[in-house]
């Protein structure tokens, strides 16, 4: 058996720079750190020639292209794993519309555990590419790459996505007191609303050439949160500001990003305390993910009262086999 445990992720600033749409133009930057919470993939030796997976729901087929789950189905095909196995997926929070990577770290995760299944351990970076190219090329995902290398890479990145689609991979040099004083300054909060991701990214990924400029100052935001971050300046203007502007203008990207829900919740956050914030992912629901200094975060909590506080930490690690038995 193998299991394979792979982080979720927060993205901070310039998401939509990391779709083709803009970086095909012009390169795209983005700052993400992968969370403690996690997707689990297990691989099993299956007793005859059958595929059985287990996730929301479960499969017994014969045939790979039988499988109606279309990223395990692509993942088998890719590593060449074919037939007499068990795949199970297990994730630590709602698997879809919650704004955190779960499809690119189930991904990722599958890719992990399927080569060390077949006794291979392959690179870090052919595990974020490969991701992409299932997603993307294969699948036609209207997403773009922050969340695989993410995924597979761990850590707080600076991501720098290349016209020719090349992806360069920085890792933030920050002080742990730093991290220590973010960690307790961030807070994520449910929504209870789950989207489809596709829906909104379409229409973003659509509206890339009439909203450019606004895409283009999302990533100008990027290097002063770095530096900030690398100077140990993450105080109210150095963070929250940050985020704060870059919802403003992620707004105006796509209809659906925000709603009326969302813009009263986040409104009531900074009425009562919160620096900043914005909704994770490609908006439209999930986790509100908010910068607010400790002695506002009871009134905070408060104010967005029945919605649940998910306490999270910093992962410094990527995707990893956390259990091997041949």
């Amino acid at each position: 058996m193998i299991i394979s445990r792979t982080p979720l992720r927060v993205s901070f600033i310039g998401g939509g720079t990391d779709l083709s749409a803009f970086y095909t133009r012009e390169t795209g930057e983005v700052i993400s750190t992968a969370i403690d919470k996690y997707m689990y993939v297990t691989v099993n030796k299956r007793f005859d020639d059958t595929i059985r997976l287990s996730y929301t729901r479960t499969e017994i087929v014969d045939r790979i292209d039988q499988l109606r789950h279309e990223l395990v189905r692509q993942a088998m095909k890719l590593t060449g794993v074919t037939k007499g196995i068990e795949i199970t997926t297990i994730a630590d929070i709602p698997a879809k519309g919650t704004g955190l990577g779960s499809s690119s770290s189930l991904t990722v995760g599958l890719l992990n555990a399927l080569y060390a299944y077949k006794g291979k351990r392959v690179p870090t970076r052919r595990l974020a590419e490969e991701a992409c190219r299932i997603e993307i090329d294969i699948l036609k995902e209207p997403i773009g790459k922050q969340d695989q290398y993410i995924a597979a890479y761990g850590g707080m990145k600076h991501f720098y996505f290349k016209q020719n689609g090349e992806v360069v991979v920085e890792p933030l040099l920050v002080e742990r007191k730093t991290l220590a004083y973010l960690q307790d300054t961030l807070l994520m909060f449910y929504t209870k609303v789950t989207r489809s991701a596709h829906s909104i990214l379409r229409e973003q990924k659509k509206n890339t050439g009439d909203h450019f400029e606004e895409l283009r100052s999302l990533k100008q935001l990027v290097v002063p949160l770095r530096r900030s971050l690398e100077a140990g300046a993450v105080g109210q203007k150095e963070f929250g500001l940050v985020l704060h502007k870059g919802w403003e203008i992620k707004k105006r990207l796509a209809r659906t990003i925000s709603n009326t829900t969302i813009d009263r919740y986040y409104r009531k956050a900074l009425d009562a305390g919160a620096t900043g914030g914005k909704i994770l992912g490609a908006g439209g629901g999930g986790f509100l993910l908010l910068y607010c200094r400790k002695e506002y975060q009871q009134k905070v909590r408060k104010a967005l009262a029945p919605l649940a506080c998910m306490p999270f930490a910093f992962e410094p690690e990527g995707s990893r086999i956390i259990y091997a038995d041949y």
